[in-house]
């Protein structure tokens, strides 16, 4: 038996044992969504580096190792090993672990008027209409099969509703956990966010991993931005080196609807990072806007499909990738204009830094235009840190390190001040401070403490 053969074998248990029990399996239009997803994973399978759109990843350490999916919410963990990702100022926090919702490690506080927070499975129980007018209708099953294992096993996770006009002044915060407790454990969070005309809100995905088992979280979003709505989402991925990270978020965009969608990749073994885009209606814009650091051997995909399918809309890219060691980066941005989409207005930038000889970045910004009245660029760099500007920085008295620090976080940070000056933005640079500090060490005094380095330089 091959191993592909073996793989989707392992997943069609799983998915048998899941059907008995899941949530939701007595709507029958869920029952076939899901079914329907699956068997489009039978046929596709995982991608390989075959397919175009993955060419730059291998994803067979993940098809070749068995995991599981692991139903027990909380899989021993505390409110105390959560302490270090409470982020202040948030409006809620809910926590998912493995998946699940987490009601006991969450943090619910009063929310504005008629806004719903909750999980996907407690809403799928009283409320299913409200799920069933979204979920599955965006997300493309035929793209890869990560969606479509995703969308077979959608159980749990985040729905959010913000209702017509209303504005959410603080942050919706999701995080989600990776907890193996022993076991290579899979988890396939889906979160839904309706967003309805005229409203504001901003919203947060985190996700962590606790342990150092191997896990792996295959994640989808989708985001409806009705008319006139402005949207902020963030995705911050901070996890353990075991752990594979597979995101997709896909946006779904009326007319005048401004949505900005940024991400911070900072951990993790292997990620990718789907961003999908479609500004339906005219006169929306986006903003897609990203910073990733790898070192090790970390590999960071980034993939951004950006369709404009109706005129007079605008949508901005921006990416920034620092990587050291023998960490792999890769963007892969692609903008397709349809026809109808006449007056588009698209850029796409991607920036590098390469910080050791190993490091390696594979960018590919792509144009697909199909009208002939629109204002389209792209482009990318790669580079090392300017050595010139080193030496001004150290010719004024400021140690390597420190000097090497902000070098890194005036690059980093192009792409923190896209980001609204709230809690959230607050909290990314704090992470990103911290993450920066360990790539400013010359490699050649990586064997030292890092508190020795800074207090030498």
């Amino acid at each position: 038996m091959t191993t592909a053969t073996q793989a989707q074998h392992r997943y069609l248990e799983s998915f048998n044992e899941f059907e008995q029990v899941a949530a939701g399996q007595e709507l029958p239009w869920l029952r076939e969504l899901r079914r329907r997803a699956f068997a489009r994973f039978c046929e596709v399978g995982f991608p390989t580096t075959h397919d175009e759109d993955w060419r730059f990843t291998d994803v067979s350490a993940i098809s070749n190792t068995a995991f599981r999916p692991l139903r027990d919410s909380q899989s021993g963990v505390s409110s105390l090993q959560l302490e270090p990702w409470r982020v202040e100022g948030a409006d809620c926090q809910l926590v998912f672990v493995n998946g699940y919702f987490a009601p006991e490690l969450s943090v619910l506080n009063e929310l504005s008027e008629n806004v719903t927070v909750t999980s996907l499975a407690q809403e799928l129980s009283r409320n299913p209409r409200s799920i069933e007018r979204h979920l599955g209708r965006y997300i493309d099953l035929h793209r890869d099969g990560f969606s479509a294992l995703n969308t077979a096993f959608a159980e749990d996770g985040a729905y959010v509703h913000v209702p017509r006009g209303v504005i959410v002044e603080e942050p919706i915060y999701l995080l989600f956990v990776s907890a193996p407790n022993g076991l290579p454990v899979m988890s396939h969070p889906r979160t839904l966010i309706v967003a309805e005309e005229d409203s504001q809100a901003t919203f947060v995905e985190e996700y962590v991993s606790l342990g150092l088992e191997p896990a792996f979280c295959n994640a989808v979003t989708e985001l409806v931005a009705a008319d006139n709505s402005v949207l902020s989402h963030y995705r911050i991925e901070r996890e353990q080196a075991s752990t594979f990270n597979i995101s997709t978020l896909r946006i779904q965009q009326g007319r005048s609807a401004n949505v900005a969608s940024h991400s911070v990749l900072l951990g993790g073994s292997l990620l990718r990072n789907n961003v999908h885009p479609v500004l339906a209606g005219e006169g929306s814009e986006c903003l897609i806007n990203g910073l990733f650091l790898g070192s090790d051997r970390q590999h960071i995909d980034n993939y951004m499909l950006v369709e404009h399918a109706s005129p007079h809309c605008s949508s901005r890219q921006f990416y920034n990738g620092i990587l050291d060691d023998h960490a792999h980066g890769v963007f892969h941005g692609r903008i397709i204009v349809h026809k109808d989409a006449q007056k588009t207005d698209a850029k796409q930038t991607n920036r590098n830094l390469l910080l050791s000889d190993d490091a390696q970045i594979d960018t590919k910004p792509q144009l697909e235009i199909h009208a002939d009245d629109v204002k389209c660029t792209h482009g990318a760099t790669i580079g090392q840190i300017d050595e010139e500007a080193l030496f001004y920085l150290r010719s004024r008295g400021i140690g390597e390190v420190s000097a090497r620090k902000l070098l890194l976080l005036a690059f980093a940070g192009e792409c923190l001040v896209r980001m609204k000056e709230t809690a959230v933005r607050e909290h990314v640079e704090t992470l990103v401070n911290q993450y920066v500090l360990r790539f400013a060490i010359p490699n050649a005094q990586n064997g030292r403490p890092v508190e020795a380095i800074v207090k030498a330089s």
